[in-house]
C-alpha cells in the first residue's frame, strides 16, 4: 500500500468516525423524554382544569389562601372513609380554603354514575352539598350493588324536600350525565386513575393520614 493511499484511507475514517459522532449527539439531544403516558409527578395540573366555572364548592371564603380538590366517587368506599376527614378539615380551614368537589365515577361501580347524576340532580335546585353527603351517610345501604339504585336515591330527593318534577327532569336529561363525565375527563387529564385523589393548589398529594392532609394545608396557607 502506498503512502498516498494510506494517507487518503487515514482522513476517511476521521471523516467518518467524526460524522458518526455528531448524528449520535445530534439524536441525544433532539430525543423526547417518555414519561409513560403523563407528566412528571412534581408538575403542576393547571388551575382550568381542576376547577371550572361550574365545579361545586364546598366553602367560598371571601380572601381565600389556597384551593383543595377531591376527585370522588360515591361508592367507592375509600371515598366514604375520606367523608369524615375532609369535613373536618373543611371546619377548620374552610374560612382560608376553597374546597372543592368533582365527580369521577369508577366504570367497575355500577350506581356510580346514577349516584353522580342524583346528586347534580339536587344541584340543580342548590342542594349539591345536601346530596353529597347524604350519598356517603347511606353508602353502606346501596353500594356495591349490581341492580340500578336509581329508586332508592329518588327517595333521598323525596327526604330532602326537592321538587320531583324538576328532579325527575333533570335525571333523565342527557346534560345532567354529561356534567358528571365532563369532570371525569378533567380527572383523566390530571392523571387521576383512582378515588378519591387529592390536589393542593394544583399539586396532588399522597396522604397517608388526615394529619398528612392537614400538614400539607398548613404549608400552603404559610407560603
Amino acid at each position: 500500500m502506498t503512502k498516498n493511499l494510506r494517507a487518503t484511507l487515514t482522513v476517511v475514517l476521521v471523516v467518518l468516525a467524526v460524522l458518526v459522532g455528531a448524528l449520535l449527539l445530534t439524536r441525544n439531544d433532539t430525543a423526547v423524554p417518555d414519561f409513560a403516558g403523563g407528566p412528571p409527578a412534581a408538575q403542576l395540573v393547571p388551575d382550568e382544569v381542576l376547577v371550572r366555572a361550574d365545579s361545586h364548592l364546598l366553602s367560598t371564603p371571601s380572601e381565600s389562601r389556597a384551593t383543595f380538590v377531591e376527585f370522588l366517587d360515591f361508592e367507592c368506599e375509600s371515598c366514604r372513609a375520606a367523608f369524615p376527614a375532609v369535613e373536618q378539615l373543611r371546619a377548620e380551614y374552610g374560612d382560608r380554603v376553597t374546597f372543592v368537589a368533582r365527580y369521577f365515577p369508577i366504570p367497575s361501580h355500577a350506581n356510580a354514575k346514577n349516584s353522580a347524576v342524583a346528586v347534580e340532580a339536587a344541584a340543580r335546585q342548590g342542594r349539591f352539598e345536601d346530596m353529597y353527603r347524604t350519598m356517603f351517610e347511606t353508602q353502606a345501604q346501596w353500594g356495591e350493588q349490581q341492580e340500578s339504585q336509581a329508586a332508592l336515591f329518588r327517595q333521598f330527593a323525596v327526604d330532602l324536600g326537592l321538587d320531583l318534577v324538576a328532579y325527575d327532569q333533570a335525571v333523565s336529561d342527557p346534560t345532567t350525565l354529561e356534567r358528571v363525565l365532563r369532570d371525569r375527563a378533567d380527572g383523566e387529564l390530571a392523571g387521576v386513575q383512582g378515588t378519591p385523589t387529592f390536589f393542593l393548589d394544583g399539586a396532588r398529594l399522597e396522604p397517608e393520614s388526615v394529619d398528612d392532609l392537614r400538614a400539607q394545608l398548613d404549608l400552603a396557607l404559610a407560603r
